[in-house]
């Protein structure tokens, strides 16, 4: 069963829909103990940064994301969700994030159309499990203005809008996803299918 974090930010049903489209069952709580019985874990979300973080500790979310990596399971940040996992994020000042991964979220730069949204290629950096059976360069769908920088080796691949940015990244069982995989069809499908069969 796959877990979906509801903090009241992100269109948490098509990310449940595109799953049971898949034949995993998926369940959306806010309840940590709900939660924690789930196999894998996902963490979407649309929105501010400090508003994220703040619900997600308000509802002790923050701890059970912490519990669930010492034990290795499966987690996947989608979009907002996936830069709350590094330590910090500059949006609209400074603010601490999970810390669960290493790096920081800055602004895209100024001489680019912000937000950067629709579709674009990945470049594939590395083998990783999400990325198995997909072509080197497929295209997926973004919606965001602030991107990961980190150098930490952990970057799975890229993408390139006025310059090369980071847009996904593993280490051990933490999966980060900036662009959309419910919205980027059949690749993003196959992605999430990926991840579904992660043990």
């Amino acid at each position: 069963m796959l877990g979906i974090i509801d903090y009241g930010m992100g269109n948490l049903r098509s990310v449940q829909k595109a799953f049971e489209f898949l034949g995993h069952e998926a369940i959306i709580s806010d309840d940590a103990a709900i939660l924690y019985e789930a196999d894998k874990i996902i963490l979407p979300g649309v929105g501010a940064f400090a508003d994220a973080i703040a619900a997600l500790r308000e509802k002790k979310l923050d701890i059970l994301l912490q519990t669930i990596v010492k034990e290795q399971k499966p987690l996947l940040g989608i979009c907002l969700g996936m830069q709350l996992l590094f330590d910090k994020s500059y949006e609209y000042g400074e603010h601490e994030g999970l810390g669960i991964l290493e790096g920081k979220i800055l602004k895209l730069p100024s001489d680019v159309k912000v937000p950067h949204m629709g579709w674009n290629s990945l470049d594939v950096k590395k083998e990783a499990p999400l990325f198995e059976g997909l072509s080197k360069e497929p295209y997926v769908y973004f919606v965001h203005s602030y991107y990961l920088e980190t150098d930490a080796p952990i970057v799975s691949a890229t993408t390139y809008y006025g310059k090369e940015i980071s847009v996904a990244a593993q280490q051990d069982n933490v999966f980060a996803l900036q662009f959309h995989p419910e919205k980027s069809g059949d690749i993003g499908l196959k992605i999430l299918h990926n991840f579904g069969r992660i043990l």
